[in-house]
């Protein structure tokens, strides 16, 4: 919930109480710059007890309510047949309006199952942007991924409310060059994350699935943040002010040949699920999840996160739980905004994103600015923040970077963990880092995987600016914080 102040400013206001703290420590800077030179400068390898506020990612780091808590305690820990599932079929049922249901550990696990089935060697799957762990899946079975956002979509200073819209004369034009038969499906993610948690109108997924019907084709839909798709419909897409969080969840889920999700984000609890109204669909998946995951009543699962997940899918329909991370994502970033610090805009419903080639702007894409930015931040203040740049983007069959199409340092709002204390500290830290920006230098790989390499792989910094970022810190602030 929003409060006007008197002075006219919209405040974030916390329709919570905290009943459980977990102590954290906010270490020195010494030690911050010794801990980021060990994780080979990828906030990946960062160790928590030297993280203060940890903004990697949203997965798996939201609060659970008391209910979610007090659920789990009543579990059927049955291997199959567990009540426990049949909970959270009901929950699904009710919300999304899907019956048939297929859990699985987490949102890349639906991938891999939905990529088995669907994706064949020499298809496409078409979306209105691509995940890292999604393209990854697709493209081991055989898959090409075909981006088809708007123009608008990369615009960083942009005032577009629907920037995760897909591209309708786009679409259009790849099923008439490649063909319909050759598209395995066009998949649409709710909020896109790799360029900054941009929502979809609901208009333009009705648009999508009239295209998909003509033309024999399946939607997909990944409801991994749907929730805070579903808030930002309502605050900005005409004719839906009045409609509630629930009903327009259940509208996108329903428009779906395939839905599936991510647990760990909107459900706030570890887990995800595969769900449909086709059996054909569902019949094509099931057999493949025992494989894969677990038993069909659990599926990579325990049945306490089955439980906790029961009772997060009804409490996500809340506006104020729906709106939470979005208000204070919106907040962040006005205040950055404010202090000169170069956002992309509008704020989305995931995580505050720095622009790091604005930020940065010395450092070509070659040099990895998008991760130096991250380990910058954690250097000057102990948040964690993610790169989503060129460092995410695995290289070509030759061997050579594939340059992204924006480099952003990500920090994750987790839902209802922090308090605008903790938003406020670290506007100060990024506004410092900003005025010392020219300090900062790029990075290079010393240790890369080939696949996936922001996870794993290290990096050092070129010309060794890290220890002169700590040093002009230190002669700020002193070595205590």
């Amino acid at each position: 919930m929003n409060i006007r102040l008197a002075d006219g400013r919209l405040l974030p206001m916390e329709m919570h109480q905290v009943k459980i703290v977990q102590k954290k420590e906010l270490v020195p800077c010494g030690r911050r710059l010794q801990a980021i030179e060990e994780g080979g400068y990828n906030t990946f390898l960062l160790r928590t007890r030297d993280v203060f506020l940890d903004m990697l990612t949203d997965s798996g780091t939201n609060a659970m309510s008391d209910r979610q808590l007090g659920a789990m305690m009543v579990s059927d820990d049955a291997y199959a047949g567990s009540e426990s599932f049949f909970r959270l079929k009901d929950a699904i049922e009710e919300v999304f309006g899907l019956k048939y249901v297929l859990p699985v550990h987490q949102g890349r696990a639906a991938e891999n199952l939905i990529a088995k089935v669907f994706v064949k060697p020499g298809f496409t799957a078409a979306m209105n942007y691509h995940f890292t762990t999604t393209k990854a899946h697709f493209e081991l079975a055989g898959g090409s991924v075909l981006e088809i956002y708007t123009d608008e979509a990369l615009n960083t200073r942009s005032t577009v409310p629907f920037k995760g819209n897909l591209d309708l004369n786009k679409l259009e034009d790849a099923i008439r060059t490649r063909g319909a038969d050759k598209i395995s499906f066009v998949r649409m993610e709710a909020t896109t994350n790799l360029i900054g948690g941009q929502p979809f109108a609901l208009a333009n997924l009705k648009a999508v699935r009239d295209i998909t019907s003509r033309h024999g084709i399946m939607l997909v839909v990944d409801g991994s943040l749907i929730s805070e798709n579903a808030y930002l419909i309502k605050q900005r897409e005409i004719g839906y002010a009045d409609v509630s969080i629930r009903d327009i969840i259940r509208e996108i889920a329903t428009l779906a040949d395939v839905f599936y999700l991510s647990g760990r984000k909107s459900c706030c609890v570890r887990g995800g699920f595969i769900a449909t109204n086709n059996k054909d669909h569902y019949d094509a998946i099931m057999p493949w999840l025992p494989v894969y995951e677990g038993f069909l009543t659990y599926g990579g699962m325990s049945t306490k996160e089955i439980e906790a997940m029961a009772v997060g899918i009804h409490e996500m329909t809340d506006i104020d739980v729906a709106g939470s991370s979005v208000e204070f994502i919106r907040y962040f970033a006005e205040r950055l905004i404010e202090n000169g610090v170069p956002v992309v805009t509008p704020p989305g419903g995931l995580a505050c994103h720095v622009d790091a080639m604005r930020f940065l702007p010395h450092i070509p894409q070659i040099e990895y600015p998008a991760g130096a930015l991250a380990a910058a931040i954690y250097l000057s203040s102990g948040i964690r923040s993610m790169e989503r740049g060129t460092v995410s983007m695995d290289r070509d069959k030759d061997g050579n970077d594939v340059p992204s199409d924006l480099e952003l340092a990500r920090l994750a709002v987790p839902r209802r963990v922090y308090t605008l204390s903790h938003i406020e500290y670290a506007v100060d830290r990024l506004t410092w880092l900003f005025q010392h920006r020219d300090l900062v230098q790029g990075l290079r790989f010393v240790e890369e995987p080939p696949v996936l390499r922001f996870f794993f792989g290290k990096l050092e910094p070129l010309r060794g600016w890290g220890g002169r970022l700590a040093a002009a810190f230190r002669k700020d602030f002193g070595d205590g914080f």
